[in-house]
């Protein structure tokens, strides 16, 4: 198993964040009002810039109509490489 660290894992998540919120056609201003956070903030967890909190993740997987997992979603195959 390799090393992986956070800034890897705050970076896939927040890649897979913004591929599913393109996916569904929602801009990262809707996306955030509808978190109630900052489109600034949204912006800075996309780029992998901030680590958020489980439960903002767990909030946001809400938002997108996603299972948490799918925002984890390659980050284990990349863990077990």
């Amino acid at each position: 198993m390799k090393t992986f660290s956070k800034d890897n894992l705050c970076l896939l998540v927040g890649a897979n964040i913004r591929r599913i919120r393109l996916a569904n056609h929602t801009t990262i201003e809707q996306l955030a009002f509808e978190l109630g956070i900052e489109y600034t903030q949204l912006s800075r967890i996309e780029r992998g810039k901030i680590n958020t909190s489980v439960y903002q993740v767990f909030i946001i997987s809400r938002a997108l109509k996603v299972p948490i997992a799918d925002l984890f979603g390659q980050v284990q195959s990349q863990v077990l490489e």
